[in-house]
């Protein structure tokens, strides 16, 4: 383990800048020979993710959570976010959408799904969004072979679509505020560390404590308060379990002075304090969530 989660571009290549508009289709055990079928914790930090399980079973993990599945499963994996997966080799297999962060707008344009959070749907096999989404990605997987690039937009932008309506968290229509909270979300990605008040974030995003209250509830269900400290709390979190950093140093990352104080704020939201829940994950293998 080491004290930093690996950034990668396609899983085990360097990190590098992704060309605009950038699109890359693939399945997971084309890579075997590079993970054989264990993909430790990493992230992308300017791709988002599709990966639509279509054999086999496993345990995929996105932060803090653990999910069993048994295919067909599909996640939506924002950049940034840390996951990873195990599964046998010879019996699973997925096809994975890699999508630049500068391609999502006009994608996202065409969907419910937000594209913001992450999100993995497993079971329901009977409905018929699995039938469709299958043959989309399939259809993406091809198409990509052949080198024919145009239709790929607007086909992610249908399995996206037909993610959203299997979690049921799409929601049709407009969203009130919909661009205030997108703005807000990405300027405490950058400055949650910093510790800044609420009011700065209103000064910078030139709008009113009303208003980014009442975007922050329709879009994230929070308070902005409640936004940041779940930000600090989840970045916490993959730093504990996912490097070797002393609690002290996890608290002075995501911005905390006083250690004692965030392991207060630690214990308040999880209930307990740092040290034990690092080794709770430890000998449990992570949080199991059903």
């Amino acid at each position: 383990m080491s004290d930093k989660v690996p950034s990668f571009f396609i899983y085990g290549e360097p990190d590098r800048p992704v060309d605009v508009g950038f699109l890359h289709m693939e399945t997971v055990m084309e890579r075997k020979s590079l993970h054989s079928g264990q993909v430790s914790a990493h992230r992308h930090d300017r791709m988002a993710q599709i990966t639509f399980w279509t054999r086999g079973r496993g345990e995929y993990f996105i932060e803090d959570r653990r999910l069993d599945f048994i295919a067909p499963a599909v996640s939506y994996i924002p950049s940034g976010v840390v996951h990873g997966f195990t599964v046998a080799p010879e019996e699973t297999d997925a096809i994975v959408a890699s999508i630049a962060d500068s391609a999502l707008p006009p994608i996202a344009a065409l969907s419910a799904l937000p594209i913001e959070e992450p999100i993995m749907v497993r079971g329901q096999s009977e409905s018929r969004f699995w039938l469709s989404l299958a043959a989309t990605m399939q259809r993406l997987l091809e198409d990509y072979r052949q080198g024919q690039m145009a239709p790929l937009g607007a086909l992610l932008a249908v399995a996206m679509n037909d993610i959203a309506l299997l979690g049921q968290t799409g929601r049709i229509g407009e969203r009130e505020g919909h661009d205030l909270a997108l703005a807000f979300r990405r300027l405490v990605d950058r400055h949650f560390r910093d510790a800044w008040p609420i009011e700065r974030y209103v000064t910078a995003l030139g709008t009113t404590p009303h208003l980014l209250a009442r975007a922050c509830g329709a879009s994230h269900g929070l308070s902005a308060k409640a936004f940041i400290d779940r930000r600090r709390l989840i970045e916490a979190k993959r730093l504990l379990v996912f490097t070797i950093r002393s609690v002290e140093d996890v608290a002075y990352e995501i911005g905390f002075r006083d250690p004692a104080y965030f392991s207060r704020f630690f214990r308040k939201h999880v209930g307990e304090p740092p040290g034990e829940w690092r080794i709770g994950q430890a000998r449990h293998g992570g949080a199991r969530t059903p």
